[in-house]
């Protein structure tokens, strides 16, 4: 219960200050060592160990830090632990600072400040941004709402539930190997293997269920019928590359009815891959307010499912104990 009650002060937090640039941030941390293993470990042979080495540190160093913190706080005063645990997984939670960039890109947009709203965009994702119209600059924040809603915001809260601030920030750290060591090309095809698998394991539930809640918590704004969302929903979330990602931008999708996907260039290499999605609409401006909207319902319905949860094994945890006890 004190998870809980920590989960829902850090959901606080984040809305009260965001992701401010003078607060001490364990992801900076964490940002710190990745580059100074990759410099020092990614280069010879042997580089798939070295690279699972390097996850091992990253992710154990701040997962025992946080095991300390929390448990010479909670020894010191509940309240203090709660308190401490409530930070520490603030840090793990970007739902502030999801919405800021969305907005940051979308308030030149409706200004016609096209050139202004492809820069905000190409700081926020790591396709080419230079010639993108505006229907392909909508579809780039939407996309990454879609992706970061389960990323950035529902996966923390739901390993903090489980395992209060230490699993949350463990699962942050992979979070954060994955986002600079998980590429696919040539540096990092070896090296960053491990942190993009273990993403991809540590994301494979929470992602469904925030596909799920997505859809649940939105049905009032969906384009589709709640049949053909769910359809949606399961066709066209295989179609992304991550085996997680597609499951929030196919229920984006469904909901505003429009295709997510399609062509991308990246350092002028073109990607393409399937689209999400059924065209009832075409991308407008207004799609990224509704989007983030959704992002914000799907938090709500997260957090409110991950109480009665975390309540019945708080319940079940009693009976067992009695239980065991008794025997």
């Amino acid at each position: 219960m004190a998870h809980l009650t920590a989960v829902l002060l850090a959901i606080g937090i984040d809305k009260l200050l965001g992701d401010p640039q003078w607060l001490p941030h364990p992801v900076r941390g964490m940002g710190w060592m990745i580059s100074k293993l990759d410099r020092i470990l990614n280069k010879g042979s042997q580089k798939v160990l070295k690279g699972t080495c390097t996850a091992f540190i990253v992710t154990l160093v701040p997962f025992m830090m946080a095991i300390l913190l929390t448990h010479y706080s909670y020894q010191f005063h509940i309240v203090a632990g709660i308190i401490v645990e409530a930070f520490l997984i603030f840090t793990t939670i970007a739902q502030n600072s999801l919405a800021k960039a969305a907005m940051d890109v979308y308030l030149p947009l409706k200004d016609g400040e096209v050139e202004t709203a492809r820069k905000k965009l190409s700081w926020i994702v790591g396709r080419d941004t230079e010639n993108l119209d505006e229907g392909e600059i909508v579809r780039g924040v939407v996309e990454t709402v879609a992706e970061n809603t389960s990323d950035g915001i529902t996966a923390p809260i739901f390993y903090a539930v489980i395992g209060g601030a230490p699993l949350a920030i463990f699962y942050r750290s992979v979070n954060t190997l994955d986002s600079m060591l998980g590429y696919k090309n040539e540096k990092y095809l070896l090296f960053g293997r491990a942190s993009a698998k273990w993403d991809d394991w540590m994301n494979l539930i929470p992602s469904r269920l925030t596909g799920l809640c997505m859809i649940l918590g939105s049905l009032h704004v969906s384009a589709l019928p709640i049949r053909k969302a769910f359809r949606v929903l399961f066709r066209d979330s295989r179609n992304h590359p991550s085996p997680n990602s597609g499951w929030g931008e196919a229920a984006m999708a469904a909901l505003l009815g429009v295709q997510l996907g399609g062509m991308n260039t990246y350092i002028g290499l073109v990607s393409n891959r399937p689209k999400m999605g059924v065209s009832i609409r075409l991308l407008q401006q207004e799609h990224i307010l509704t989007s983030i909207s959704i992002m914000n319902r799907t938090v709500y319905l997260f957090l409110i499912l991950s109480a009665i949860f975390g309540g019945v094994l708080y319940v079940l945890s009693i009976t067992w104990g009695k239980s065991f006890i008794y025997f």
